[in-house]
């Protein structure tokens, strides 16, 4: 069986993080898989990149410029929204022709366009489709927040400047659901939140949706000593550690306000933290909230390995994360294969990984109070009690997200969505 991987990006973004490791996880695991990229950033001879440096990126540019021109001249929302409107036509690549399985994850930004997903399902090979985010199942938004307009038709979308009945938003949502009702595609989500959120979607419910998680090589996201690790990373041997981190941690979506309101009221809570806590942050724009953060920070603003990554987890005493829309966070799941309690907000997937006050706290959605209550009990822990708690996180991890569980479940997957090919091409 010859699977192929298609992603926007090879490296870049949490979607690519995970479609790189489904790819190097089937792999071990007797399916020949290959990676189809826009972006590609290693040598990796798995991946391969769409040929075309200068027309790819004219084609990004062309696409970002006519949202911006259809959004009424306004840069608002310009990586919120995709249209679709370019992309390649993966079908002529031989690394299509020969595979058995076309898998899509993240294909927005001048990657695939609509009339390109057309000619994929065109070509009669089987389509699966991993959800990273909620794109595929709405009109043009990547996440719905609170708008439900995506379980009818969208239009009056609020992420447009002008918006109405028959909006961009209402006109994609159709062109989308019309691909929908003509070819079969087997949808898969990272949580099972984003799976019910898909089966409410009038653009896919009539699909078949299933949910596996992304994979993790427990074998390199693993604990080790951390005296070991914060010595290798010149952090303070006798202070708290606790790990925040996001590809861009100002982004307002990943809740940097509610975080450092946290952060005042703990500082103002406890005097004595001052000397007994600090914080490592990982992801860009560490160097504009340091300044805001009561607390000292350790900064990484680029880490050039996961096995640098790796010893950043065990270096930490606790992962937090604030933010306000998640699918299934890979940060959560590498601090856990690291034997690191995490806390997040009640949203998304984050309270299928985190079990509360077993292996962290999953604190009640946008409530400060209850953050507070997170920090109080996770640094009061015992020792004995944080390394009960250390060893349910590593457990967690081994039992539903190693490399053989989910690769072991896509192979069902492809062989079902084979077998429906043939059935089809038979009926």
């Amino acid at each position: 069986m010859k699977v192929l991987i298609v992603n926007t990006s090879e490296r870049v973004g949490g979607a690519a993080v995970a479609a790189n490791r489904l790819l190097k996880a089937l792999n071990k695991n007797g399916i020949a898989a290959k990676m189809l990229v826009n972006n590609k950033n290693t040598d990796d001879s798995d991946v391969l990149e769409i040929p075309g440096k200068w027309r790819k990126k004219i084609k990004f540019v062309f696409e970002r410029f006519l949202i911006f021109l259809l959004n009424g001249f306004s840069k608002k929302n310009l990586f919120d929204i995709d249209p679709a409107f370019t992309g390649t036509n993966i079908t002529r690549l031989d690394c299509f022709k020969e595979a058995d399985v076309i898998h899509l994850h993240w294909i927005n930004q001048g990657m695939l366009s609509l009339k390109n997903l057309r000619q994929i399902l065109q070509s009669g090979k089987p389509v699966v489709w991993t959800m990273h985010d909620q794109w595929a199942s709405t009109g043009i938004c990547h996440s719905t927040g609170d708008c439900i307009a995506f379980r009818n038709s969208c239009g009056s979308c609020p992420l447009l400047t002008h918006s109405g009945e028959r909006d961009l938003s209402k006109r994609i949502f159709l062109h989308k659901q019309e691909l929908n009702q003509q070819y079969s595609v087997l949808y898969i989500t990272c949580s099972k939140w984003l799976k019910s959120q898909s089966e409410d979607s009038g653009v896919i419910r009539m699909q078949q949706i299933k949910s596996i998680p992304n994979p993790i090589d427990i074998n390199l996201f693993k604990p080790v000593s951390k005296t070991e690790s914060r010595s290798a990373l010149h952090l303070p041997l006798d202070k708290k550690l606790i790990l925040i981190g996001a590809v861009k941690l100002t982004d307002w979506r990943k809740g940097f306000d509610y975080m450092l309101r946290a952060f005042y009221r703990l500082d103002g809570m406890y005097s004595s933290l001052k000397n007994q806590l600090e914080i490592v942050a990982i992801g860009n724009g560490v160097n504009s909230i340091q300044k805001d953060i009561p607390f000292t920070v350790n900064g990484f603003s680029y880490v050039s390995s996961e096995k640098e990554l790796a010893r950043i987890y065990n270096a930490v005493d606790f992962f937090f994360t604030p933010s306000l829309f998640e699918n299934l966070p890979n940060m959560i799941m590498e601090a856990m294969a690291c034997g690191v309690p995490c806390m997040g907000f009640e949203v998304g997937g984050i309270p299928e990984m985190i079990d509360h006050k077993e292996n962290g706290y999953v604190a009640r959605y946008r409530d400060v109070e209850d953050l507070i209550s997170g920090f109080s009990y996770l640094l009061n822990l015992s020792d004995n009690n944080y390394a009960v708690m250390s060893r349910q996180c590593r457990e967690k991890v081994e039992n539903f997200y190693s490399e053989d569980r989910v690769a072991n479940l896509y192979k069902v997957v492809y062989e079902d969505a084979m077998s429906e090919r043939v059935i089809r091409n038979n009926g």
